[in-house]
């Protein structure tokens, strides 16, 4: 009786092999594809590389054909090119299933593990079911455990939610796209479109905080404060009103008590209260948290953190979670963190409690807990430990006392007109101690004051202000907002979003909504509100939520699913004409202006237009006068984008170039005087070996360095090019003559 686990990736088949051999573990290859052998228990330890499986059509059908419902699952590798590594694991898979008559689904525990667990149980092992093994984190003791008592049985709720998901994204993505791009192709314009359950609706958010920021009318309101000294402190205060909608009000007041030398205490409010500890990071407190701290993305902290829980340094981060069970081990946990260096003195002033319990939110999620640190002493560079160090000292602080803060608030009278200062203080520390890096709250210490305590005033300043629009969703505030409206899951909202902005739908941070972002919403508003509905699809999330809990059947969903597909795509195909011409309108305009470089300083009469060659594959600028010959080349190392300026020196239109994370402006004139050479020296050498006066030898190669020219100017490059790349600026560089030979003609 042999055995085969089948892990989700290759690092965690390590880890499970280490854990059950206790020691390391014989590594074996299938065609350069790892797997392990546990000989004293008949084990074998194989794995995935992801999902091996993708849904597709039965029967191919025409390329924008719709509606399409007939899928099945096939192989990755024959669904789409760029999967092709994925075929030697499958390979190995089936070969090490030949193997054995027993198998145990060891992927990550959550509806894509047990999707990814479930095709490579029915399709390669060909069997109906297998054993489930379930853990949180990587480490010995818990993969030894999560063996121990495995399941006998595949969560078939999750199996099941999950499949059902990937049906209902493929129905929807795939026929919604081919019905955008029929339309466009039909009005005449070629455009690759796509959009989903979750990304419409995402997208139609963004887009309706947009309008409610261009609706926003700005109203004028005045504050007025009061700068003072009590008891030779300084003091800040401000009118109880706080915001006056009637200058002349404000105006008056301010004649009223701006003469007066002070004003008189006449009441003190003092409270104390406790402040709770946060609760432990589920994943979407964890990418807010680390945006708001670190300005890191969701999708990178979601990448950490999953790495973080390969190398079993934390639990699993997909978690929807904020409660930590007893079964973790937290005197465990704790006591290992102790032997880290950064934590030894938090980690003992925890033991020392006669009772570890920690602060619990009320999120919950059936698969696993919420985030924390396994202990094991982290290698890490400086980005990952940022999210590691966050997660165990938020572990620490969920265990720590209440905190104790003080309020106080002073009203002061000045010719009857009442100013407030407020401030805040902390007491006593509690879980702070444990978080205290990362906390934010102002400490505004004030003298001790009593009715009756005068205040000296020093100035009294009128403010003008306006009220301020609602504000542009950051990559952090969207994820929430998802989460509040159940759109999408906590594993795919990052991806959602990142997608937005690989289509070009959203541009920035904060996050703003693109020209054909904006003008594709308000078409499908027009014509076909139904495929932007969120609540459609939040309402099929609950169904999948039903399906996981074994209250629905996945049949049925599919069902109604493709139902309500088939009304909104008929619906749809009744008006493709009006949105194919309207997305055409939208697109051309979007290209144009993208495209558009600025005004043809030639002709005077045309624009400069970004371009690209089929013939070179390469872009360039030129007019779209047909008469004017104008062409200017650009450079190929970068992504070339418009900047609506224009160069102060020859008038022609500046660019801008995007390489490697830094952006570049320049003119497009080769001969602007800006890029001229400044110092008379290189200006001098650089004639001299135009000429073949001198030569000044290449640094890498030896070869000569020749002037080349580019749309950034003049430069040297050596003469040995493609094979040596170097290239120098020509200015501050004429000063190495040993680098120079006379030429023999000389």
């Amino acid at each position: 009786m042999t055995e085969l686990i089948i892990t989700e990736k290759p690092s965690a088949a390590n880890k499970i092999a280490y854990a059950l051999t206790g020691k390391k573990p014989e590594k074996k290859y299938i065609n350069k594809i790892p797997y392990y052998e546990i000989k004293s228990k008949n084990i074998l330890v194989g794995c995935a590389v992801g999902h091996l499986y993708s849904l597709t059509e039965k029967k191919k059908s025409k390329s924008l054909a719709y509606p399409s419902f007939d899928i099945e699952w096939k192989p990755n590798s024959e669904v789409r090119k760029k999967s092709d590594y994925s075929k030697k694991y499958l390979n190995a898979l089936k070969t090490l299933s030949k193997k054995c008559n027993n198998f145990t689904v060891a992927t990550d525990y959550d509806i894509e593990g047990e999707v990814i667990g479930l095709n490579i149980i029915r399709f390669v092992c060909k069997k109906k079911d297998a054993n489930r093994m379930k853990f949180s984190t990587l480490t010995v003791p818990d993969l030894e455990e999560s063996y121990k008592n495995k399941l006998k049985h595949l969560d078939w709720g999750q199996a099941y939610a999950g499949e059902t998901r990937h049906f209902l994204d493929w129905l929807y993505g795939i026929n919604i796209s081919r019905a955008l791009m029929s339309a466009i192709k039909k009005a005449g314009y070629f455009k690759i479109l796509s959009t989903g359950r979750v990304q419409g609706p995402a997208l139609k958010m963004i887009v309706e905080r947009e309008r409610e920021i261009e609706k926003f009318i700005p109203e004028p309101y005045w504050q007025l404060q009061l700068l003072g000294k009590i008891k030779n402190h300084n003091l800040e205060a401000w009118h109880e009103k706080d915001k006056f909608k009637d200058e002349k009000e404000v105006i008056r007041i301010k004649k009223k008590v701006e003469k007066s030398k002070g004003g008189v205490i006449n009441e003190v409010e003092k409270k104390q209260y406790l402040q709770y500890p946060l609760f432990p990071f589920d994943l979407t407190t964890l990418q807010t948290e680390a945006y708001k701290l670190f300005h890191i993305n969701p999708k990178e902290t979601l990448q950490i953190a999953q790495d973080l829980y390969i190398n079993g340094y934390i639990s699993y981060p997909r978690t929807s979670s904020q409660q930590l069970p007893k079964n973790i081990g937290y005197e465990k946990i704790i006591s290992h963190l102790k032997k880290q260096g950064a934590y030894k003195e938090l980690a003992e002033k925890l033991l020392s409690k006669k009772i570890l319990k920690p602060n619990q939110g009320k999120k919950t999620d059936p698969a696993h807990p919420a985030i924390y640190p396994t202990g094991i002493i982290p290698k890490l560079d400086k980005k990952s430990f940022k999210i590691y160090d966050l997660i165990a000292r938020r572990f620490m602080s969920c265990f720590g006392e209440n905190a104790k803060r003080e309020s106080l608030k002073i009203k002061i009278n000045v010719k009857d007109e009442i100013f407030i200062s407020e401030g805040k203080r902390t007491l006593e520390k509690g879980w702070h101690i444990f978080y205290e890096p990362y906390i934010k709250y102002k400490e505004h210490n004030m003298p001790a004051v009593e009715k009756g305590d005068m205040v000296k005033i020093d100035d009294i300043i009128k403010h003008d202000k306006e009220t301020q629009p609602p504000k542009r969703y950051t990559p952090s505030s969207i994820i929430q907002e998802l989460e509040k409206r159940n759109l999408g899951t906590k594993a795919t909202r990052a991806q959602i979003i990142d997608s937005l902005y690989q289509r070009e739908y959203v541009y920035g941070t904060p996050i703003k909504p693109a020209e054909i972002g904006m003008e594709t919403i308000k078409i499908l508003e027009k014509y076909s509100d139904e495929i932007i509905d969120e609540n459609l699809t939040s309402y099929f999330e609950e169904e999948m939520e039903k399906i996981r809990n074994k209250e629905e059947k996945e049949a049925n969903i599919i069902k109604e699913a493709k139902k309500r597909l088939t009304h909104i795509l008929k619906k749809f195909k009744e008006k493709e004409d009006k949105i194919g011409k309207e997305l055409k309108k939208a697109y051309y305009e979007t290209e144009r202006k993208k495209n558009l470089a600025g005004k043809c300083p030639k002709c005077k009469k045309g624009n400069l237009m970004i371009r690209y060659s089929n013939k070179t594959k390469k872009e360039f600028i030129a007019c779209d006068n047909p008469k004017c010959d104008i062409i200017l080349n650009l450079p190929q190392n970068g992504k070339i984008y418009t900047t609506k300026k224009i160069c102060p020196k020859c008038g022609y239109p500046i660019i801008g170039i995007a390489k490697k994370g830094k952006k570049q402006e320049i003119c497009l004139n080769p001969e602007c005087k800006n890029k001229e050479i400044k110092d008379k020296e290189a200006k001098k050498e650089m004639k001299e070996i135009e000429k073949g006066e001198i030569e000044k030898k290449c640094p890498k190669c030896g070869g000569n360095l020749v002037v080349r020219e580019s749309v950034y100017g003049k430069f040297y490059g050596c003469s040995n090019y493609p094979k040596c790349r170097h290239t120098e600026s020509i200015d501050n560089n004429h000063n190495n003559h040993n680098n120079h030979k006379k030429n023999n003609k000389t």
